[in-house]
Order: C-alpha cells, then structure tokens, then sequence
C-alpha cells in the first residue's frame, strides 16, 4: 500500500501541547482521505515506531523530555531505552528501513545563518545525499540561510524540484529570492523522476519544496522583521546548537501573535497531501 512517513519532532520540539498532538492527528486523517497510510516515526522507551496508535502519539505531544534525534543520537536512544522525536534525517533513516519511499515534514533543517563562524549546519542536509527516500517539505525553514543550504544541497547531488513553481519557497513564505533548481508540475511526474533516479543508481534522496497555499502564507517581507528579532533574542541568549531552532520557532510563535504556528500548521497539511499523492503515483 501507499505509505507515507512522518517525523516526530515537530510534536515533541516544533509546536506547544495541545496544538502539537491536534495538528499530528488531522495530518494523518488527512494522508488517510487522500487513499494513503500515515506512518508517524518516533521512539518510544528504546524502540523505533514506524507508526503510532492514537494514545502513543498523545502521550508523545506530552512529553516534555523527550529527545531530539538526528543520525548522531537515534542508536543512544534506542540502546538508552529513551524516548525522542525524530528529525528529518531521523525519520528518513527508519523510513527507509522500513521500505518508505515518501516522507511529509513542515521544513528540512539546513545551513544556519553565521554558519562560517559557528559551523552550525542541520544533518538533514548529509541524510538527504545519502538515503533514497522523497521528502515533501516548504523548503527549508526560513531561519536558516536559504541561498547556504540550496548551494550545499546542489554539492552533495540532491535534487532540489520546485512542485509548481520556479522560486523556491520560505516556509511561512511563498517566495524567496530564490531560483528552484528544478520544477516538476505533479505527483505523477515526481514518482516517475524517483524511478528513474532509482533506475540509474544515483543513489540519495529528493527534496519537493510545495509552497504553502496562498491563502495561508505569511509574506517573506513581513516575515524578515520576526525572524531577525528572533535571531537577535538567541545571540543575547547564548541559544546554540539543537537548542537554536526551538527557540527561535517559539520566539518567532510569541513576535507574531499565533499566526506563524496557522501557518506552520497549514503547510504541513498541504505537505501531507501532496506526500499520500506521490505514494499512490510509486
């Protein structure tokens, strides 16, 4: 069947409770309408989940310890009997074991602005070089250097396909001033670009960037005086490491009154569906 992977950091880090175990709810209803099987990944005690019940998934947007798992930490959890939310590279990672080819998240991590002092730049980047799975994203989040990540994607030979477009996305923004490397109009076209990927043994994944619909979106002018707050909130902080994207979503959530989190919210669901169409076009 159709199966499309979820990651579980954006319940345990991305959005405060209750918003957080409502919006994971209505992302898998809505893989579930559009004829495919959601399969939210965590870990739970010590065991990876490729897919949790309602009352795991509840209990998780809870939790308020939980760990945030990339590649560098998912074996400590599950040898540490630990409970964590996976991120994207995570999440790709135990997809991928389990035969997932299509994964939906809200943005990929990337190259942090100052990255050339601080060398803070997501994993997410290096699991998409390495591990063949579609990830359906608004492109990468909006705090990081966009022109960076696109730039460091484009060296590590990930495809980066505008879905529909020819700008690449912001995540709470339409648009940024920059160009996608590649456009692809639909779901079908996407599935058949992965077979052939396959099919040459190029090996990694592929990045979709589907903008958030436009009804939903918070513009990038508007969008630049919240994040540069937010940014100058964590340097006077000492905000570092995995602990900078957390902060600055929640910060970014209290500078615009809610709305970021509507929007946030917004293009994950749009994500999903896009993701459950690709899953029925493999």
């Amino acid at each position: 069947r159709p199966v499309v992977a979820l990651e579980s950091t954006i319940i345990t880090h991305g959005m405060p409770y209750p918003d957080n175990g409502a919006m994971a709810a209505n992302v898998e209803k809505i893989i579930s309408d559009n004829g495919a099987v959601p399969a939210t990944i965590a870990v739970v005690a010590g065991r990876i989940k490729i897919g949790l019940s309602d009352g795991e998934r509840e209990s998780l947007a809870m939790t308020g310890d939980a760990m945030k798992l990339s590649r560098a930490d998912l074996g400590f959890a599950v040898a540490e009997a630990r409970t964590g939310g996976t991120t994207v590279a995570a999440t790709m990672i135990a997809a991928h074991m389990a035969g997932i080819k299509v994964f939906a998240t809200g943005g990929i991590g990337g190259v942090h602005k100052g990255a050339e002092k601080s060398f803070d730049i997501s994993a997410d980047l290096d699991e998409l070089a390495r591990t063949p799975v579609i990830v359906v994203s608004a492109g990468a989040k909006a705090i990081l250097d966009i022109e960076k990540t696109l730039e460091m994607l484009e060296t590590r030979g990930v495809p980066v396909v505008g879905h529909g477009c020819e700008t690449m996305p912001a995540f709470w923004s339409r648009h940024s001033p920059f160009r996608a490397p590649l456009t692809l109009q639909g779901p079908e076209d996407i599935a058949h670009f992965y077979r052939t990927r396959q099919a040459l043994g190029l090996g990694g994944g592929i990045l979709i960037a589907n903008p958030v619909p436009e009804d939903q979106e918070i513009p990038a002018s508007e969008m630049d005086g919240y994040i540069q707050a937010a940014q100058r909130a964590a340097a006077s902080l000492g905000v570092t490491g995995k602990a900078v994207t957390p902060f600055l979503l929640s910060k970014i959530l209290e500078l615009t009154g809610g709305r970021s989190l509507k929007t946030n919210i917004a293009l994950v669901e749009n994500n999903a569906r896009l993701a459950a169409r690709i899953a029925k076009a493999l």
